[in-house]
């Protein structure tokens, strides 16, 4: 169970992951840069070339992702963290379902955060009466 100011600072804190995480995805030269890294790492799962409109939908992503996380660094409300915990289940059950059709398996690590923040971001918070 959270207190309201634990749990501000775990909305806060998710926030900034995803945007240290998602910043990468806003601009196509961001993106096209960080999907040549990923490609030189050799994971195992597939990882192929982008088509301007696979860029154009990991930029729309990034961009609204990066939207979303100032929005909750700057208002770490009660009510975006149980929206950002429904998003993040959708998020996860999407790339669970781009691994069990052969994605890259870097996505593992991605979705492990994505259920850990959900999980945490559902535990209830304690009301504190007012003095």
């Amino acid at each position: 169970m959270w207190t309201t100011a634990q749990y501000r600072t775990l909305v806060r804190a998710s926030a900034w992951y995803d945007l240290i995480v998602t910043a990468a995805f806003v601009t196509p030269w961001s993106f096209l840069f960080l999907h040549s890294l990923l490609q030189g790492l050799n994971l195992p799962g597939e990882f192929p070339p982008f088509a301007p409109a696979h860029v154009l939908m990991a930029n729309l992503l990034g961009s609204i992702v990066c939207v979303w996380a100032v929005l909750r660094i700057r208002d770490p409300q009660r009510k975006f963290g149980v929206y950002d915990a429904a998003g993040r289940a959708l998020f996860s059950t999407w790339q669970l379902y781009a691994l069990a059709h052969g994605a890259t398996s870097i996505l593992w690590g991605i979705v492990l955060f994505e259920v850990l923040w959900g999980i945490a971001q559902l535990l209830p918070v304690r009301s504190v009466p007012a003095d």
